[in-house]
């Protein structure tokens, strides 16, 4: 696990457009509680977020 996600949540904020993006990349936005570019949503550390967060690592801008 990379050093920059050691807190127990990770607050996760959706900073591109879902429009045109593969459909399975869409749920896994929506999966984290994001549907439009501003979102926010708190998401706990563990190995499946941080594997949602790295499919969608173009889109969203992650912080502790």
């Amino acid at each position: 696990m990379s050093e920059k996600y050691t807190a127990a949540t990770l607050k996760v904020t959706l900073v591109k457009s879902l429009i045109g993006r593969l459909p399975a990349h869409v749920a896994t936005a929506a999966s984290l509680g994001l549907k439009k570019i501003g979102d926010t949503s708190v998401q706990p550390n563990n190995a499946a977020t941080l594997g949602k967060i790295n499919k969608i690592s173009y889109l969203i801008k992650v912080e502790e």
